[in-house]
């Protein structure tokens, strides 16, 4: 069985380890002068969000790290977005990365609505 179909996974994490294989490429590309700002803080918010996902599929209180991975995808959408206005995101990733955004955002939103349910 691959990495990528265990029986285990979330589709959120799936769906995030996904978009970090594609993100983490495109910034690695920025030019320098944004390396230390933009780059750095997408990068580490978007490992974060990943971090978060872990944390929520294994502690009790999974509502408090689902808040932190929804924060953290709306973050980055803005960074994104700004990186687009600067010119160091072309259209097309742009539109790509804010479409996995959202579906990010949907899957987070279901799985704290779930746990709303399950109190």
């Amino acid at each position: 069985m691959s990495d990528e179909t265990r029986s285990g996974d979330l589709p959120l994490f799936l769906h995030w380890q996904k978009f970090l294989l594609w993100l983490l490429p495109k910034t690695g590309r920025f030019p320098r002068s944004v390396r230390f700002t933009l780059q750095q803080r997408i990068d580490n918010a978007a490992l974060d969000v990943l971090e978060g996902i872990l944390a929520a599929r294994y502690r009790r209180d999974r509502t408090r790290y689902l808040d932190s991975v929804s924060l953290g995808i709306d973050r980055l959408q803005v960074m994104l977005r700004i990186t687009h206005q600067l010119g160091h995101l072309d259209h097309r990733g742009y539109e790509y990365a804010a479409k996995q955004l959202d579906e990010a955002g949907r899957m987070t939103g279901g799985w704290l609505k779930y746990e709303g349910r399950c109190r």
